[in-house]
């Protein structure tokens, strides 16, 4: 089953985001994954079979992964565990939903960047640095970091999201919190990464968001995934130019390919190119988990 837009008459919508449906369950939220695909903040007319599936199975697994250094978000994917009203629709959300706690967001993006790439090269080809930050002269394309950097972007409700310094984001939310969600996403971003390297797969960079709950700071949303992160497969990691990889870089690259201009409305993709995205993310959920979908 492919699922484009989520419909559940009997329960509140809350949000609809670019990929995911997010609903009050008064309690809880429950976020529904679907198979939207977006690129250049723009998403496509065209869903890609499963995805949602696999970005929710990806965030369960690193959730459970980084239980020991961050609490998270989540309460339960078993849709038999749900609220009665949201049983009802058991069929479209196995697999692809979590029941979450509802945790006050912080409004920045925590991205951490391991590799030179996206608009981070652009920013070191102009000035040498990336959101401020100074980084050694003569670094190419894809070369890996002297030390894996903490760079914070705001967080669009449209468009897209605008990367600021590090003093602009204890302005955003004070230095303490600051201070707190650098050293927690790097800590997150290296013990992910080296675990991804051992299954083939580099972590070139990624974003990860927090919530305050009680005044405990989680992690929320989702978490290490090919939507959220830039993977390269290991086996064919070369510096000085684009790399392969296992997220949507492969369809942003058709999509430059073909000279779109990056505004609404996104072509109609072709079927070879759903399925090779498609295949792509059943990989990284393979080579990660050690799992395929059911």
């Amino acid at each position: 089953m492919t699922v484009f837009e989520t419909d559940f008459p009997k329960l509140k919508l809350l949000h609809r985001g670019k990929v995911r449906d997010l609903y009050d369950l008064d309690d809880a939220l429950l976020m529904v994954a679907t198979d939207r695909i977006s690129a250049f903040d723009v998403v496509m007319p065209t869903p890609i079979p499963d995805k949602g599936k696999v970005l929710t199975q990806m965030s369960l697994f690193w959730f459970d992964f980084l239980k020991d250094v961050v609490p998270n978000h989540l309460l339960t994917a078993n849709v038999e565990e749900y609220p009665e009203e949201a049983r009802e629709y058991a069929e479209v959300l196995r697999d692809r939903s979590m029941l979450v706690k509802k945790a006050k967001p912080l409004p920045v993006e925590c991205i951490v960047r391991g590799y030179l790439a996206g608009s981070g090269l652009k920013e070191y080809r102009r000035s040498g640095t990336v959101c401020g930050i100074k980084l050694p002269p003569g670094l190419k394309e894809a070369d890996r970091l002297p030390e894996p950097i903490f760079t914070p972007s705001t967080k669009a409700q449209e468009g897209h999201d605008v990367n600021i310094t590090f003093e602009e984001c204890a302005d955003l939310i004070g230095r303490e919190m600051a201070e707190r969600v650098r050293d927690l996403s790097l800590e997150i971003y290296r013990r992910a990464a080296d675990y991804a390297e051992e299954r083939g797969i580099i972590i070139a960079d990624t974003k990860f968001e927090f919530g305050l709950l009680n005044g405990d700071l989680i992690l929320i949303d989702e978490v290490l995934t090919p939507d959220s992160s830039r993977f390269w497969p290991k086996e064919e990691y070369e510096p000085g130019r684009p790399q392969k990889s296992f997220d949507k870089q492969f369809l942003r690259d058709w999509l430059e390919e073909i000279g779109w201009d990056k505004k609404p409305p996104a072509p109609e993709l072709p079927e070879e190119i759903v399925q090779k995205t498609r295949a792509r993310y059943l990989e990284a959920l393979k080579r990660l988990t050690g799992k395929e979908l059911s």
